[in-house]
């Protein structure tokens, strides 16, 4: 199937069927910026340190996390309400406590495979 649109059709090529192949696999730019959208939110070390811990612990507190993170209370309630917001992160209330988890299987996933690749270096 040929998926060049008209507008650029007149551009030069120098594989035509992997120039197909390659828009085949880059998909729909929504896709594409969903997917962007959603290694921005894993690409701050201080959030990818509270989704890791997270992943890892099951549901903690924000001054739990700021310790186990290192950062500020203020900091980690912050990265906490970015990541609420895109739909990853979700906090059960017990009391005055907020406990926080990971309830996105795509980003789940991700985070697995990184605790892997972590211990799988260690034990090298």
């Amino acid at each position: 199937m040929h998926l060049v649109p008209a507008e650029r059709a007149d551009q030069r090529t120098i594989d035509g069927h992997r120039v197909c192949d390659a828009m085949a696999a880059i998909g729909e730019p929504g896709d594409v910026r969903a997917w962007a959208d959603r290694f921005a939110l894993l690409a701050d070390s201080g959030r990818l340190a509270l989704l890791l811990a997270l992943h890892q612990t099951g549901p903690i507190a924000v001054s739990d996390l700021a310790v186990a993170t290192g950062m500020k209370d203020t900091a980690v309630s912050q990265a906490l309400r970015l990541l609420r917001a895109a739909g990853v992160v979700e906090g059960d209330k017990d009391g005055r406590v907020v406990r926080y988890r990971v309830i996105d299987d795509t980003t789940a996933e991700m985070l697995k495979h990184c605790s892997t690749e972590r211990i799988r270096r260690a034990e090298a």
